[in-house]
């Protein structure tokens, strides 16, 4: 068993209220509606048990569940750290953090996620797995950003472009990155 991260940020300005982009972001029954591969939410408090869809890449299928610790600054920041139950092995987690200003136009949104997971998989196959891993994180993305755009109301005339940094653009633009990327 080898584990693999990837890590995906992404930053635009939605033209929406932040209270509306956050009440989105906030709601455990919306997100899977908005989100391609994510079944379900179950929550327990502040802590998520996120639920995925069957994945199959590489020759290896998964369903991946994993629990993590979300942490709210209501309207503003949004944060959250895999934290598996008490006597469990979950094989996939998540770390990182949504951060939403108000913005000339609407919502500036910054998204930072890291997915990691444990597969069947030699160690030496980690480029082509981070490669699938980010191919899916970034497909993911860009149809949540639609999900979210649409959801919110903004006018697909009005709807812009997110702009995904990769980890190495972020570390030439001085950003901190997660390792992992």
């Amino acid at each position: 068993m080898s584990t693999f991260a990837a890590t995906v940020e992404s930053e635009a300005v939605v033209d929406a209220d932040r209270m509306d982009v956050w009440a989105a972001l906030t709601d455990p029954e919306l997100l899977p509606k908005l989100t391609p591969l994510l079944k379900r939410i179950t929550t327990n408090g502040d802590m998520w048990c996120w639920q995925l869809a069957s994945i199959s890449a590489l020759g290896v299928s998964i369903s991946p569940s994993f629990t993590e610790r979300m942490t709210f600054d209501e309207g503003r920041h949004i944060s959250y750290t895999h934290a598996p139950p008490a006597g469990t092995n979950e094989r996939a987690g998540a770390e990182g953090d949504y951060d939403l200003s108000d913005a000339a136009g609407g919502t500036r949104l910054t998204i930072t996620l890291t997915l990691h997971i444990d597969l069947p998989l030699p160690r030496s196959a980690g480029p082509a797995v981070r490669r699938v891993m980010r191919a899916t994180m970034n497909r993911t993305g860009d149809a949540f950003s639609a999900n979210l755009l649409k959801h919110l109301g903004v006018p697909r005339s009005r709807r812009r472009a997110i702009r995904r940094r990769t980890a190495a653009a972020a570390r030439r633009a001085g950003s901190p990155t997660t390792p992992g990327a």
